[in-house]
Formats: C-alpha cells, sequence, structure tokens
C-alpha cells in the first residue's frame, strides 16, 4: 500500500467520517469485540452505576454492558459525528428507554460534573490522546471515590506490525502506560495481559497481545 493510502486508514480509525468510516466501524468493532467485553468484565459492574466510556464507535457493545446488572446509566462520548449518529442509531432502544447517553467532544475535556460516574472504560483510543496526563486526570474528576477505569489497548509490539501505525498513532506498551498512570493520583490493581487470534485484512490468523489495566480512584 502507499503511503497516502495509509495514512487515510490511520485517519479512519482515528475518526471515521463518510461511508469507508461506517464499514471502518463495522470492522473494529467485530475485531475489537474481545478487547471490549474483557475491558467491561474487567468494570465490576453493580446495580445502579453510572458508565462513561470514551470512544465507543459504533457501540455495537452496549447489549453486553447493559447483561451486566440492572438499572445501568451508560453515557458514550466520541469525536466522530459519524460514530455518535451510528451509536445512537443501533442503541435507539436504549436511548429510548433514556439507559444510554451519547455526546460529541473534543477529546480533552470531559463534559460532566466531579464524581459523577462509578465505573468509565475506553478501548484502543489511548493511540489519539492529545494530551494523556491531562486526560487521565479529567477521568479522575469525574469518577466517584473507589471509582474503577479500565484501559484496554494492543501492545505496541502487536501494533508496529501494522503498516498503518506509524501515521497519527502513539504506540504504547504496558510498562509506558503504567508510567503515564503514575504521574497521576490512581492506583493500579490489576494489570492482564490476553492474546487472541485475530483475522488480518488479508485474512491470515495472527496473534495480537492486549492489555487492561484497571485503575481506582
Amino acid at each position: 500500500m502507499k503511503n497516502e493510502e495509509l495514512q487515510a486508514i490511520a485517519s479512519q480509525l482515528k475518526h471515521p467520517t463518510g461511508e469507508k468510516g461506517i464499514e471502518m466501524a463495522n470492522m473494529m468493532h467485530e475485531t475489537n469485540i474481545n478487547m471490549t467485553r474483557n475491558s467491561i468484565q474487567n468494570l465490576n459492574i453493580k446495580e445502579g452505576d453510572s458508565i462513561l466510556e470514551l470512544g465507543h464507535g459504533n457501540a455495537g457493545h452496549l447489549e453486553f454492558l447493559f447483561e451486566q446488572a440492572q438499572k445501568l446509566k451508560y453515557y458514550g462520548l466520541e469525536m466522530s459525528e459519524l460514530m455518535f449518529h451510528e451509536a445512537r442509531q443501533i442503541n435507539r432502544n436504549f436511548v429510548s428507554q433514556k439507559q444510554a447517553f451519547f455526546s460529541l467532544y473534543d477529546g480533552n475535556i470531559i463534559p460532566f460534573e466531579e464524581a459523577f460516574f462509578n465505573k468509565i472504560f475506553t478501548v484502543n483510543t489511548i493511540y489519539f490522546w492529545q494530551e494523556p496526563e491531562k486526560l487521565l486526570l479529567e477521568m479522575y474528576s469525574v469518577l466517584k471515590p473507589s471509582g474503577i477505569f479500565c484501559i484496554t489497548f494492543a501492545e505496541e509490539s502487536f501494533m508496529k506490525q501494522l503498516p498503518f501505525t506509524k501515521f497519527e498513532f502513539e504506540l504504547y506498551s504496558t510498562e509506558k502506560v503504567e508510567k503515564l498512570v503514575q504521574k497521576t493520583p490512581f492506583k493500579i490493581i490489576k494489570i492482564a495481559t490476553l492474546t487472541e487470534k485475530v483475522k488480518t485484512k488479508t485474512g491470515e490468523l495472527v496473534d495480537r497481545d492486549f492489555t487492561t489495566l484497571v485503575l481506582e480512584k
């Protein structure tokens, strides 16, 4: 692939737009579903929790999330207008029942009051954070005391094999994320790295290592 094509893929992964963006969102949902479920399971969701997700894509995983406990409220933040509309459309039942709330944001400021959420999670967004330390402090602020934040990401060792990640991506190893978190008041309570088989664009099966860091306020 030419650099322009690789750059286009990187841009779509960061901020899906247009027809290609919808295709990309469907593909991301399928490719990332194990990572997303792992992140959700590590939240240890309880009845009545308010949950925030950063960068939900098409949010095809909400049914799984709502199966975790009763009386949940889910809030999704997304930078892509296309994904905001797709997620609302796919989850229109949850939206109409006032269980799911979707909003657009700028990727930096979390537009909620302090101590609003019990749980926060994000899957495969850390590569695109513009000011990682500031964003972590924003999360810390909107979490309730003893609240849980799960960050799930594919390891740098896997990601650097993908030709498009040299554009727009900041790659992370577990150690690099730990160092970042240590600059904030969060406590790391669990780190779990798993290996799964994923299909490449050419249809080959490859091993992908991904990690979930569970942080507590």
